[in-house]
């Protein structure tokens, strides 16, 4: 049961992670929007990392979360970017299909969810692509935001999986600093290679973000720890199905705060989800 609160956990906080990226991304450019708040999220894990002497915990397994910390920002890039672009209640659940890398890697590893298990993770991610559906009456995306979604998507799925496997041995949060280091390098050489950020007015916007950009840091610090923690207490492929549902917490979030209109096939989605976590849990 812990685990699945973890994963729970996890999708409330990338949830709020997602969709104050998304809202920053609507003044400052994506790419600027994911450095400063990876930046912000290494400055406060490096100190704690530290603290605590989580650098003795080095082993071979740091090289998926390098790995992780350079997928990671090409990923919140274009989730951030196609956020900005289409409706968040539209484009938060496509990225549902994301959750296939890290439920594929538990089958791979030997992992059989049981009958009830199997219902609720049909029903959860069947639920984030109704959820997902636009049309009349209701948000739809473009075949540009569509692609960005759907690489965002991969992305995410591959670098949650890669997380899990980087703290299989321990040592969390020195995993969760090196990928956010990485995040920053990474990011930050595209940053400066194309000059973006430079736009009239930036610096002072960027100031006047930083909370929030922090917040968006530290959130998705947090919510990728609690997957980890997640994956290794329980079923790798129930915790990223858990975890996955981020997108129904994005979408009701704009719905409540931007006002943006869900179908009836986009509520029913969302419900699904619901019951397909309520199968999980049970499970």
């Amino acid at each position: 049961m812990l685990s699945q609160l973890l994963a729970l956990a996890a999708s409330l906080l990338w949830g709020m992670a997602d969709y104050g990226g998304g809202s920053l991304t609507r003044r400052l450019s994506a790419l600027t929007v994911v450095v400063a708040s990876q930046a912000a999220a290494a400055v406060l894990l490096v100190p704690a990392v530290l603290a605590v002497g989580g650098a003795g915990a080095a082993s071979a397994g740091l090289w998926y979360a390098v790995a992780a910390g350079v997928i990671g920002p090409f990923a919140l890039l274009a989730f951030y970017r196609a956020l900005a672009l289409g409706p968040m209640g539209v484009v938060s659940p496509l990225a549902t299909v994301g959750v296939a890398v890290p439920v594929g890697l538990g089958l791979l590893l030997g992992e059989r969810p049981g009958p009830a298990q199997a219902g609720g993770i049909a029903g959860a991610v069947l639920g984030g692509g109704l959820a997902g559906r636009g049309g009349r009456g209701g948000g739809t995306v473009g075949l540009r935001v569509l692609v960005l979604t759907l690489s965002a998507a991969l992305g995410m799925g591959t670098v949650m999986a890669l997380v899990a496997r980087a703290s299989d041995g321990g040592g969390l949060l020195l995993v969760l600093c090196v990928q956010r280091l990485c995040n920053v390098a990474v990011g930050g050489g595209v940053l400066l290679a194309g000059r973006r950020g430079r736009e009239p007015g930036a610096a002072g916007t960027l100031r006047r973000s930083l909370p929030a950009l922090t917040a968006v840091g530290a959130a998705d610090v947090a919510a990728n720890a609690a997957f980890a923690a997640a994956s290794h207490r329980g079923s790798v492929a129930v915790a990223a199905v858990l975890a996955s549902l981020y997108p129904v917490v994005t979408a009701l979030m704009a719905r409540g705060l931007l006002k943006e209109r869900l179908r009836r096939v986009q509520l029913l989605g969302a419900g699904l989800a619901v019951a397909g976590t309520l199968l999980l849990a049970a499970g």
